[in-house]
């Protein structure tokens, strides 16, 4: 509380640049509270210009203070069916520093002035003072594009978007649109399902957004020889070429004059295309942090991306974000690189390497056992289930209904087909299910 009380947000009293004409909005899932970014994005005859609005939660962050102590430990916010465990406490998570619509906040403004293909010309970032207009959900935010009725920011993303994806194949990068399994839960009972959903376009453009000002971040500390770049080595030649020969089974090949990404963008959204993209979801591993100071690392790039990037959008709820923020605003802005910062990159692999497990760990299990309390009246009867993928006679499957994955034992069906099974035990202590053949 005292934190938050000690941060001003006047423009005069602080010094800070006073951009609360600028009229950003914000997009999140609904029902959202800790809101990190805002935009407000303008079509010029040349292109548009984008203002990327951070909040500015080192204001709130003494250096080896006791919060930033505690946050250290955190590492990231914690999310669960019930609740979630914050990596800050509420009052600034939720409150003073998310960028809530209609109240004057503090954030680093990216300004980005893009040419007509969505290429950053020009980068710049202001600590200021803000004021979001409107905080919008996906799905109406969506609604508002598709009617013609969205304001400008909204209405300009499509292009961007688009021009985005381009610049994307340009580099080789590729982006999976796995349909995400959510845990949500019946307003009239409390009761939790599945939810397996492709989600909206928007939500694809509104994180090429994010994307855009990670890699802008990461070369602008590669530039000044320091800062921390989130990495995934590239994927290995026997990976590659497994993955090649799984596409070829699955009616879908993947010759070899088509580049990666361009193979990924051409899938449909078939039973063998999701299946695909299962099996592509394996190809990269070993994601990680590297920090430098001077000499740069040798691995620098984010093979998925086909870039470096830098975490550096989401300081509410991951706490490498707040390094990445001063460190690049002290570069582009000609001044010393904070010393706390500086000092304290060397630990921060190891802090988003416990937490990410934690995070990982939390999410599986809390969807293990909802899947089985979903199937636990229902021992005895039987499914139709996709089979994802296969190693050896065991199988990964997911069910048409309820949204159910689950690995199988003894399955002969290929992956992309249809398989029928009977379910034999769920266990919702356990967080376990178990399925044979029929």
């Amino acid at each position: 509380m005292a934190a938050a009380a000690r941060v001003s947000t006047d423009p005069t009293a602080t010094g800070l640049a006073d951009l609360r004409d600028v009229a950003f909005l914000t997009v999140d899932p609904a029902g959202s509270t800790d809101l990190d970014q805002a935009l407000h994005l303008e079509r010029t005859s040349t292109g548009a210009v984008l203002h990327y609005a951070i909040a500015d939660v080192p204001a709130f962050v003494a250096p080896d203070g006791a919060l930033d102590a505690e946050t250290r430990r955190r590492g990231q916010t914690l999310y669960a069916p019930d609740g979630r465990i914050p990596l800050h406490p509420a009052v600034i998570s939720e409150d003073h520093a998310s960028l809530l619509p209609g109240v004057d906040r503090r954030a680093y403004v990216w300004r980005f002035v893009l040419d007509e293909g969505a290429r950053p010309t020009e980068t710049t970032i202001t600590r200021a003072i803000v004021r979001s207009r409107r905080q919008w959900s996906y799905s109406e935010a969506q609604a508002a594009i598709d009617a013609g009725t969205a304001p400008a920011t909204l209405a300009a993303l499509p292009w961007f978007g688009a021009a985005r994806a381009e610049r994307e194949r340009e580099r080789g990068g590729a982006s999976l649109n796995l349909p995400e399994t959510r845990i949500v839960t019946a307003a009239e009972d409390d009761a939790y399902g599945l939810e397996r959903a492709d989600g909206v376009a928007l939500e694809d453009w509104n994180a090429d957004v994010s994307l855009l000002t990670g890699m802008a971040a990461a070369q602008i500390m590669i530039d000044g020889r320091v800062g921390i770049l989130r990495t995934m080595p590239p994927a290995a030649s026997t990976d590659v070429e497994e993955f090649r020969s799984q596409t070829v089974a699955l009616g879908l090949p993947w010759t070899t004059d088509v580049a990666y990404g361009d193979y990924l963008r051409s899938l449909d959204r078939s039973p063998a295309a999701l299946a695909v993209r299962e099996y592509a979801a394996g190809l990269f591993r070993g994601a990680g942090y590297a920090t430098f100071d001077g000499e740069l690392p040798e691995q620098r790039s984010q093979a998925a991306i086909g870039a470096p990037y830098a975490h550096t959008t989401a300081p509410l709820r991951r706490v490498v974000d707040r390094w990445s923020l001063v460190i690049c605003h002290a570069l582009v802005n000609g001044e010393e690189v904070p010393g706390w910062a500086r000092a304290s990159l060397p630990i921060l692999p190891a802090i988003m390497a416990r937490s990410s497990s934690i995070a990982a760990q939390l999410s599986s299990g809390a969807i293990d056992r909802v899947e089985a309390a979903l199937l636990a009246g229902h021992v005895g009867d039987e499914f139709d289930a996709l089979v994802l993928s296969r190693r050896g006679d065991e199988a990964r499957i997911q069910l048409m209904q309820p949204a159910v994955e689950a690995r199988v034992a003894r399955v002969a069906a290929a992956p992309g087909t249809l398989v029928r099974l009977r379910l034999d035990a769920a266990s919702v202590d356990e967080g376990t299910v178990r399925f044979s053949v029929v």
